[in-house]
């Protein structure tokens, strides 16, 4: 069976041939641009060849009542999933065969009547489907064969199917844009005649032959050119049809954005998502693009085959808040019923966290950030090291979120530095850490080389990365990296096994020990060192420090580490708090915010996959130095804060503090 063919000409009089979308659009209200959104929700179904009763619950009243509580600036619904199957009456095709009611023409009303954008959601690489019924279109794996869910980015799907059925249901609905999922995340290295033709060279089959590193980037550039066409094409003819495709320069494609997408987005998941979002964030937040990211309204039990265990409101506006700090837009996802139905329950939940969301939203929307520490994230070592086209990466980059978590534990405010943009920011922070990546490579190392010398305070972590500076900082290195068990001195002997390199100090000033058995008395090692390079310094951790915390959060790991930093960054608001008070400092409209996020209790487990409760912490104490500010205000309690004078320092106090406040001090 192939899909019939359409042309530009029939694409050219779709808006004509929909009296539907027409109908819809009769004197609609404003809609927010993607780059002016806040809130948002998504819904996705998947449609497949098995659904019977798609879009038979979808009702206006229903789609009113939920718009009208949650209050969305957009709503991205489902139109095409992985199974390929389209989820509207379509000329382009393939329509799921249980399509009851058109579920996105109700949408585009309703939605058109509040001046909501409506986005869809649409499968882009991963089309099964059209796999099937042309095995020509597949991706080819090592071994030859095809695979049976990808398509081949170098092949004719883009042209042949996915820019029509993009076309169309842009036309047909007055549709605002499209979330294209199953992208980067689901392709991987194409074996197919067209890539071994253009590659050149004798193609390796895996990581062990020649010319390895060049076939990965031979086919991630091969991606960037199916994006940009496909976005071109849809925007030749629909130019204000607005375009994400999921996860592209974020953490999974840590690259600088070149693409013609309009935004990036994301959509986090598993347990400790809070930590997943941090790291998420801070990377989008560096990228100069308009961006947010989608928390899973439901938690999949990995530990178990239980299924979706649904969120409470408190667990997700505590997630929230880790978006919307760092100014990104937020979006809840929720799976109605095969037949479009969302329970009343789920309902509530989203307009409670909508309340919540705009609740913050003139101190955190359109804010910059105040550079204090920076952690610098590697595109350089995972594209060298792990395989992959894309991520996500997995445990790779978790020493970049072991370090950033640790930092936050100590109530610091954090930023994520990409490589690629080190050079341009590093002068900006006080404080810049490079976490144990493996080959960060010579660009970053100099980067960082002239950043301490000019006066900075630089701390590099890892077995490897201790010989890219050991000449600069006069250390020797003993042999080569081993995994070592390891204990670090905390408030108990923190462990830290993993790969360590041992280090002679030479001119090097040891700043802590760590050793081989739970016995501090004899038998240190180097731990830490530190050394004067130009008019900064530089302390060195030859060993898996930000891998380790992102494994264990022990209190021991986060206080050798606090160690090391304390003593050599001030920061430009001291906060006395619990370790789960996550601090974010920003600025807007001349005003210094001063986000306190409290993520006591936040979940962690699968065996305990949601969070009913979080409790109160305070008082939280801040400093903000010896210039008494104009004012302190708290939002969104809207009070101010008294100010008092201790130790030369003005200060003020929040007895109690909830889920998400801001201190706005005006100077």
């Amino acid at each position: 069976m192939k899909f019939p063919a359409i042309t530009r000409r029939q694409l050219g009089a779709l808006a004509g041939a929909f009296p539907a979308a027409a109908r819809s659009m009769q004197n609609p209200k404003p809609r927010l641009r993607r780059a002016e959104s806040y809130f948002g929700l998504h819904f996705d179904l998947h449609p497949n060849e098995q659904d019977t009763v798609l879009g038979r619950d979808v009702t206006p009243e229903m789609v009113g009542a939920l718009l009208d509580a949650a209050k969305p600036d957009f709503v991205q619904y489902d139109s095409k999933g992985h199974p390929g199957w389209l989820g509207w009456p379509s000329q382009v095709g393939p329509s799921a065969p249980g399509i009851v009611k058109d579920s996105l023409e109700i949408w585009r009303a309703e939605t058109a009547k509040r001046g909501v954008a409506l986005y869809i959601h649409f499968s882009g690489v991963w089309d099964s489907e059209a796999v099937r019924r042309h095995p020509e279109w597949a991706r080819v794996r090592p071994d030859d064969k095809p695979e049976p869910n990808q398509t081949s980015t170098f092949g004719p799907y883009a042209d042949r199917l996915m820019i029509p059925q993009l076309r169309e249901a842009a036309a047909k609905y007055s549709l605002d844009g499209a979330w294209v999922d199953g992208e980067c995340w689901a392709t991987n290295p194409d074996y197919c005649d067209a890539a071994v033709r253009g590659f050149g060279k004798a193609v390796p089959r895996s990581a062990k032959d020649p010319h390895w590193l060049e076939w990965l980037e031979f086919n991630r550039e091969q991606f960037r050119r199916y994006v940009r066409h496909y976005v071109d094409e849809v925007h030749k003819t629909n130019p204000q049809f607005q375009i994400a495709s999921n996860w592209l320069y974020s953490t999974f494609v840590p690259e600088e954005p070149s693409l013609p997408v309009d935004f990036l987005s994301g959509d986090y998941l598993g347990n400790a998502s809070i930590s997943t979002a941090r790291l998420e964030a801070r990377y989008l937040a560096q990228t100069g693009k308009p961006w947010d990211l989608m928390a899973w309204g439901f938690q999949q039990a990995q530990s178990n085959s239980i299924g979706h265990v649904h969120k409470p409101a408190v667990q997700l506006k505590q997630e929230a808040g880790v978006v919307l700090a760092q100014s990104g837009g937020f979006q809840i996802y929720y799976v109605p019923s095969r037949a479009g139905h969302f329970e009343e329950s789920h309902v509530r939940t989203m307009a409670e966290v909508g309340r919540h969301c705009r609740s913050v939203q003139r101190v955190s929307q359109k804010t910059e950030t105040v550079p204090q520490i920076g952690v610098v994230f590697s595109k350089e070592t995972l594209y060298r090291t792990t395989n992959k086209l894309f991520g996500g990466w997995g445990k790779a980059s978790d020493p970049a979120r072991g370090w950033l978590d640790l930092l936050l534990a100590c109530n610091w405010s954090v930023d994520v530095l990409p490589d690629w943009k080190l050079e341009r920011i590093a002068a900006q922070y006080p404080f810049i850490v490079l976490p144990d990546w493996a080959e960060p490579g010579e660009p970053v190392k100099q980067t960082l080389l002239g950043y301490a010398r000019a006066g900075g305070r630089l701390l590099v972590s890892g077995a490897k990365n201790a010989l890219l500076f050991v000449q600069e900082m006069g250390v020797r290195l003993n042999g080569t990296p081993s995994e070592q068990p390891c204990f670090v001195r905390g408030e108990v002997l923190g462990n830290a096994k993993g790969l360590w390199q041992d280090i002679e100090p030479g001119s090097a000033k040891v700043l802590a020990e760590r050793f081989p058995v739970m016995d501090s008395r004899s038998g240190g090692r180097p731990a830490a060192v530190a050394s004067t390079v130009g008019n900064g310094e530089i302390v060195l951790v030859p060993g898996p420090i930000g891998s380790v915390y992102a494994a264990t959060h022990a209190e021991a790991v986060r206080q050798f580490g606090e160690s090391l930093v304390a003593p050599r960054f001030t920061p430009l608001v001291r906060v006395a708090a619990p370790p789960t008070v996550e601090v974010v400092l920003r600025r807007k409209e001349g005003q210094l915010l001063v986000h306190l996020l409290n993520t006591t209790n936040m979940q962690v487990a699968g065996d305990y996959s949601t969070t009913e409760y979080v409790p109160p912490v305070g008082p939280v104490r801040l400093s903000l130095g010896r210039q008494k500010p104009g004012a302190v205000r708290l939002v969104p309690e809207d009070r101010g804060l008294v100010l008092s004078q201790r130790n030369g320092e003005w200060t003020t106090e929040i007895p109690t503090l909830g889920m998400h406040s801001v201190a706005v001090v005006r100077s």
